[in-house]
């Protein structure tokens, strides 16, 4: 029996589905120009933004300037520092020696770093890729700012960390750790018999025509290289000057978003390496008492929305960059950007969720909710490791802060139904509830590791109170303080406001607690001035993150 077929049906359902992937491409292009452009303005710093599903991208553009002074525009075809994203082609490159025969991932460093000093400790290459080493990570030094100018040779930077005490002993603990991946440019080195910048080079870039790429340098000429730029008070400045000899295999490498595109093909389609050598560097991970944690070997697992795969950060003096790849949907977003400055990772999310058909709530589209609505989920909640958010209402918002935070300055939260408030960078949200007439919250991360709070009795913090002071006490502690020598503070005084600028920072004021002493409300952190036995100004101390850091008054 024979089936007809009716030609011109056919025709029309075809021309239907590719009119509705018309419009899905449109509407997915508008949805992510309107979360990037909110961030990126044309006159500012700029982004480079690429979305790929399938291998191939569905969406590509680029956003604000590439160099501020000249006045270019950003383009998709502009290359940036990379960061710590490098750390992903590092722990790529120990995993082809390690399938070469070359080394393996229980190996002592000292196989290939003799006089290391280990303290008795055996410290291997497992411990140096997921950061579980112990080693004192050099960019914690007071003496990383003093260095950023000097280029040194991998043993003269090997030098610099080696003798300082370890912050645990191998395996008990992660914490991020730069030292980890000098260490492992070395074996790299040692093991395959060229420099760390050939052996990338040679093995990945060009095997992978990622023609745009490279080792980092300021003195070459880079095609399309895009300037890098700090913040300075409401706009920007130069970014500072950093040896590219020194983030060496935990940051030196430069790409496009093209190229990198080509990096995570490779690594999809087993290209470097094979499948089982990946899944060891997405899940290769465990503390000496079996504890799981999220960082494999260069990439950290990602739960996104009901989506697992893997991700990366970085950032370096003037820039900031943020990987994505979503394994079951096989999309991959990437995201450079030339400012040490903005969340350039909050746009990759919003990205992928929006690829992935997710979006993220904007709290521009909040609901109105009663004071009394708003009032029920008012108090603190204790989650897991005792950590405790108060959520406090104050001019009909809700306000979450977290005790013990850097941040001192509580965030709104926005009520998108009763019972969802999302922050208003719409990675973060709560999911609040009444069990049995007792308050739970939910706190939501877009990388998922969601944790549960429990509603206690406890009051929140005190808040400081500022004191004010006559405009010529302020003016006294005006000048440029020196902590080092390329990081210093500015202090400036206007009307009845004392104003405090670090080197690379925005301009943040300061709150009188008594006449010497001040604090930030953005940060956790407090400023003494000190004074001569002639009641004349002389320095300050700045008190930030358990450190004590003095500063002679220069200027």
């Amino acid at each position: 029996m024979k089936t007809r077929i009716n030609l011109k049906s056919v025709l029309i359902m075809v021309l239907s589905l590719t009119f509705m992937t018309t419009v899905s491409a449109q509407n997915l292009e508008a949805e992510i120009d309107k979360v990037v452009s909110e961030m990126y303005t044309p006159d500012e710093t700029g982004v480079s933004i690429l979305v790929a599903k399938d291998g191939k991208a569905i969406y590509k553009k680029a956003f604000g300037k590439a160099n501020l002074e000249l006045d270019v525009p950003m383009t998709t075809d502009n290359v940036f520092e990379l960061a710590s994203i490098s750390k992903q082609f590092t722990s790529i490159s120990i995993l082809m020696l390690e399938e070469q025969g070359k080394l393996g991932l229980q190996d002592p460093i000292t196989k290939f770093i003799p006089d290391y000093p280990t303290n008795d400790k055996i410290i291997t290459v497992h411990h140096l890729l997921n950061h579980t080493s112990g080693i004192k990570s050099y960019t914690s030094m007071e003496s990383f700012m003093s260095n950023a100018r000097t280029d040194m040779t991998v043993d003269e930077l090997i030098d610099v960390f080696k003798d300082q005490t370890m912050d645990f002993d191998p395996g008990e603990k992660f914490l991020y750790n730069n030292s980890g991946y000098i260490l492992l440019g070395k074996i790299i080195e040692v093991a395959s018999g060229q420099i760390y910048e050939d052996f990338v080079e040679k093995n990945i870039f060009a095997k992978l025509g990622m023609s745009n790429s490279q080792y980092g340098s300021k003195k070459e000429l880079i095609k399309n290289r895009a300037r890098g730029y700090q913040p300075e008070g409401d706009g920007y400045r130069n970014a500072d000057y950093l040896s590219m000899s020194l983030p060496y295999a935990a940051g030196s490498l430069m790409s496009t978003v093209e190229d990198m595109l080509k990096w995570q093909n490779a690594l999809s389609n087993n290209t470097l390496i094979k499948k089982s050598s990946l899944e060891k560097a997405i899940n290769g991970s465990k503390l000496n008492n079996g504890e799981d944690i999220d960082y494999g070997y260069g990439l950290g697992k990602f739960d996104f929305k009901g989506s697992t795969g893997y991700t990366h950060s970085g950032g370096i003096f003037g820039y900031s960059t943020n990987g994505i790849y979503l394994k079951n949907e096989d999309v991959y977003v990437i995201g450079l950007s030339n400012c040490s400055c903005k969340d350039v990772g909050a746009i990759t999310q919003k990205a992928a969720a929006i690829a992935i058909g997710k979006p993220f709530p904007n709290y521009k589209d909040a609901i109105t909710l009663s004071e009394e609505k708003l009032q029920q989920w008012v108090g603190a909640y204790e989650f897991k490791d005792s950590i405790i958010r108060h959520i406090t209402l104050k001019d009909g918002v809700l306000l979450s802060a977290r005790e013990d935070s850097d941040a001192v300055e509580p965030f709104k939260i926005h009520p998108m139904t009763e019972t969802m408030f999302t922050f208003e960078d719409g990675v973060y949200s709560y999911d609040f509830s009444m069990e049995d007439g007792n308050r739970k919250a939910i706190f939501k991360r877009a990388g998922g590791n969601d944790s549960v709070g429990k509603g206690i009795d406890k009051a929140p913090p005190a808040e400081k109170i500022a004191l004010t002071l006559a405009p010529d006490v302020l003016k006294k502690y005006e000048g440029t303080y020196e902590l080092a020598p390329t990081f210093k503070i500015v202090i400036t005084a206007k009307a009845s406001q004392l104003f405090a600028q670090a080197t690379g920072q925005p301009q943040f004021e300061l709150f009188a607690e008594d006449e010497d002493t001040f604090f930030l409300k953005v940060v956790a952190a407090s400023v003494d001035f000190e004074k001569d036995e002639n009641g004349k100004v002389s320095g300050l101390v700045l008190h930030q993150g358990g450190q004590n850091m003095p500063g002679k008054k220069v200027d």
